[in-house]
């Protein structure tokens, strides 16, 4: 059984920044703060359950002299060292809030460290409609807009309406539309000009029942609702189809260390993609706009040979390419070292240079 309730986020209600010293942790194990189970250590560590702690952090000296990142559920990370030296800002900003609510939509305000998943859960339990497409993607609510994340047809651009960050150096909020947050293809504002940002806190548009548009275009989800005999989907019935693939295509984290896809898929320009197709008729290929082809990364890397290979404990998983496992008790430059030889043999086959989805800590 789920349970949700009203909050009250530090995106309205700020206390007097106050920092104790028993906040911060030293030398934590990170191992279970990452889906990819690497053994690595946080010299500093801290839980942000209030944005008014990012406000005291950032006038600290210690803050101000040593390297941070900010870590939501750890899905898309990979530990490359056995100790980071920095602070790691562990987001655990709770709370989901009904802003405000007309015929066709209800806005919601969600805390950063809220769970992706539950998340989801709750807008099923309660009739929304725009995240069904996006079920079972682990993470938070927090890191969500870094990457754009998406699915099946839906990004997270598609329903976000604004988000409250937190300036890193200066610990002055910012307020931050769509617009703003310059969303691209799992890609944002937030891997380029606004990096050193903790987001606190996400305002989602859903839509309500009868409103509802759902996306079911995606083959596999119309073939899955036609085997289940489904006329007419709803919200409930595409997020099932959606789990459905995820679980048949992913492996569980919980039981096999991994991050997701590894890989970004490659966009390539149209003279390049003729270039590709003399020599791969066959390529498959997505056209986005300005002429622009994306192909599937884990087509380039299955044709190199990589799916289902393994190197000692550290492999690509045999039903998908894109998803880099640790079987065993690896380290992470072991899986950088691994990734970097599967991108350097795409390279050298189709003069593609992929780029990583995961984010690398060193």
């Amino acid at each position: 059984m789920n349970h949700y309730f009203d909050m009250v986020l530090p995106t309205w209600t700020s206390p007097k920044p106050v920092l104790h010293n028993d906040q911060m942790e030293e030398y934590v194990d990170l191992l279970p703060y990452n889906t990819f189970h690497i053994a690595s250590t946080a010299r500093y560590f801290v839980r942000v359950q209030h944005s008014a702690q990012i406000e005291a952090l950032v006038q600290s000296p210690i803050f101000q002299t040593r390297p941070h990142l900010v870590l939501g559920g750890g899905s898309n990370i990979l530990f490359a060292n056995d100790t980071y030296e920095g602070i790691v800002l562990k987001n655990e900003i709770s709370g989901i809030e009904t802003v405000s609510q007309d015929e066709k939509h209800s806005t919601l305000r969600v805390g950063g460290g809220v769970a992706w998943t539950a998340l989801v859960s709750y807008c099923l339990d309660h009739g929304l409609g725009g995240l069904e497409n996006l079920a079972l993607i682990p993470g938070t609510v927090g890191a969500a807009p870094i990457q754009n994340i998406g699915a099946y047809g839906v990004e997270l651009s598609d329903v976000l309406e604004s988000l409250c960050a937190i300036d890193l150096i200066t610990g002055a909020r910012r307020q931050l539309s769509n617009a703003e947050c310059q969303f691209g293809y799992r890609d944002s504002a937030f891997k380029h000009t606004l990096q050193d940002v903790f987001i606190a806190s996400v305002t989602l548009k859903l839509t309500n029942p009868g409103s509802h548009r759902l996306n079911t275009t995606y083959g596999s989800i119309r073939r899955i609702l036609e085997d289940w005999g489904v006329q007419v989907p709803t919200v409930q019935s595409v997020a099932d189809a959606v789990c459905l693939l995820r679980r048949s295509k992913l492996p569980d984290p919980e039981l096999l260390g991994n991050a997701g896809s590894f890989f970004k898929n490659a966009v390539v320009d149209q003279l390049a993609y003729d270039a590709l197709q003399t020599i791969q008729p066959a390529i498959p290929v997505f056209s986005r706009a300005n002429g622009l082809k994306v192909i599937p990364a884990a087509w380039l890397i299955e044709k190199c040979g990589w799916k289902g290979r393994k190197i000692g404990c550290v492999g690509v998983y045999g039903q998908h390419a894109l998803v880099i496992v640790n079987y065993g008790s690896v380290n992470g430059f072991h899986v950088l070292e691994f990734a970097r030889r599967i991108r350097e043999d795409v390279m050298d086959r189709f003069s593609i240079w992929l780029e990583f989805e995961v984010r690398i800590v060193t």
